[in-house]
């Protein structure tokens, strides 16, 4: 195997930097002007090598973990701040670019908050000019949750996540990482994929029935509901089980299976043995019955409000910006419930649930011992149309369990995380048990 090195992160970053589009709210909020650019390739090299660098030393026993942005100070407005805005600290005297440096800046510039500033003077090459507070709510989008990030100028973020793993961003939106002494492009979100959006089409189906039947009774106006917004909350929610999951640093594994299968599973069965069955009723539906009391609060509320002479129709961007607390109470009951589902994944075996976040058990011992499954195939892309095929003897049980199991119950879909954080999402499709390697980039300790 020939390892890959911060030198060839540059060069693919040279080579896909202007297929990247920054986001449509960054280039809104600070323009798309010549910060775009890339810096001139051995300065590039360089900025990736330091931050390289700096990602294998410890600072006082700690890993040491950062964001770079390379551009000018004044990019960031003097007066804004989280949870909004980006509030910017300049330096009264520059300090140098150096692995040294970020590795004591790193603590103050706390990852998940912060990011270090970098300016390129002609003279004297990059120059840590400050540090910029972005707050936490950039990781909403691995994590799941409401309010949206303060957009960042769409310009080179070099963020350092773990020992040797190196990842750069145009603005939010990722171009390049090294990890593993692999090059990757940019990160693969299972949760764009039209396949998974397709597999819980049934669920929004019934869901939206159950709220079609309650503004039939109701005696005030409600507002149209965008339908899409279930389909953004359930992937919140999965991200926050997911987010948990990794938290936990144990590894676990989530089974979905249909819902006509609910009885099979819970009774005797060659598929799955549960440990910890839970009792049904309305408790372990709880996830239902908040998704679609969210969706009439949402309808009533939205009711109240005029738009262009007629009732506005309302769908996500209304729910995460709204302030109403039965809406916040709602969130956060999901919220709670994810948390709740990742910790049942600290018992060993799987936790098991049907594709309407019904919780049926944990502690799920997968059986199919008669089969045996020695290939599968790896998706290159979001709807597993190119693959590539790979032995199972590299993985270890919890993956060959998943891998077994969803051989022989092909409706069934698994998602493993890893001790160290690897997300996989598997499933049966054309005649191959497939796996998506879900690359929720960064990894820490505290649309379908």
């Amino acid at each position: 195997m020939n390892h890959a090195y911060p030198s060839d992160l540059a060069l693919f970053l040279a080579d896909h930097w202007d297929l990247i589009e920054p986001s449509d709210a960054e280039v809104a909020v600070h323009g798309d002007a010549a910060c775009q650019e890339l810096p001139p390739p051995p300065v590039l090299e360089s900025l990736v090598s330091t931050c390289y660098q700096a990602s294998l030393m410890r600072e006082e026993q700690r890993t040491v973990t950062f964001r770079i942005i390379v551009c000018e100070p004044e990019r960031f407005p003097q007066e804004a701040g989280p949870p909004s805005g980006l509030h910017r600290l300049t330096f009264n005297e520059p300090r140098p670019f150096s692995a040294h440096e970020l590795r004591r800046l790193s603590p103050a510039a706390n990852f998940h908050r912060s990011l270090i500033g970098v300016r390129l003077d002609e003279e004297l090459g990059p120059q840590i000019w400050g540090i910029v507070n972005s707050g936490p709510r950039w990781l909403r989008s691995l994590h799941g949750g409401r309010g949206s990030a303060p957009p960042i100028p769409p310009c080179l973020v070099v963020s350092v996540s773990r020992p040797g793993h190196v990842e750069v961003s145009k603005g939010s939106v990722t171009v390049g990482q090294l990890g593993e002494g692999r090059i990757f492009g940019p990160s693969m979100d299972v949760f764009e994929s039209h396949w998974l959006r397709d597999n819980f089409a049934p669920i929004r189906a019934e869901r939206l029935a159950l709220h079609k039947e309650a503004r039939s009774h109701a005696t005030t106006p409600w507002a149209k509901l965008d339908l899409d917004v279930t389909r953004i909350i359930d992937q919140h929610m999965m991200k926050r089980i997911i987010a948990a999951v990794r938290a936990f640093h144990h590894g676990g594994t989530l089974v979905m299976v249909p819902p006509e299968r609910t009885e099979d599973l819970c009774a005797r069965n060659p598929f799955i043995f549960l440990k910890y069955k839970f009792a049904e009723g309305e408790p372990r539906a709880r996830f239902r019955t908040l998704i679609v009391n969210m969706m009439n609060t949402l309808a009533q509320i939205g009711g109240r409000e005029v738009e262009h002479g007629s009732i506005k129709r309302v769908g996500w961007k209304d729910y995460e910006k709204s302030h109403d607390a039965r809406l916040a109470s709602l969130d956060e009951a999901i919220f709670e419930m994810s948390h709740l589902i990742a910790a049942l994944t600290t018992v060993d075996g799987a936790v098991v649930l049907t594709k309407r976040f019904e919780l049926l058990g944990f502690g799920g011992e997968i059986l199919c011992e008669q089969t045996e499954v020695r290939q599968v195939a790896r998706a290159l892309d979001l709807e597993g149309d190119l693959i590539k095929t790979e032995s199972t003897h590299g993985v270890g049980t919890r993956h060959r369990s998943a891998y077994r199991l969803c051989y022989d119950l092909r409706e069934a879909m698994s998602i493993v995380i890893s001790q160290d954080g690897g997300v996989r999402f598997v499933r049966f499709k054309d005649d191959h048990v497939t796996y998506w390697d879900h690359q929720a980039t960064f990894t820490f300790s505290s649309r379908f």
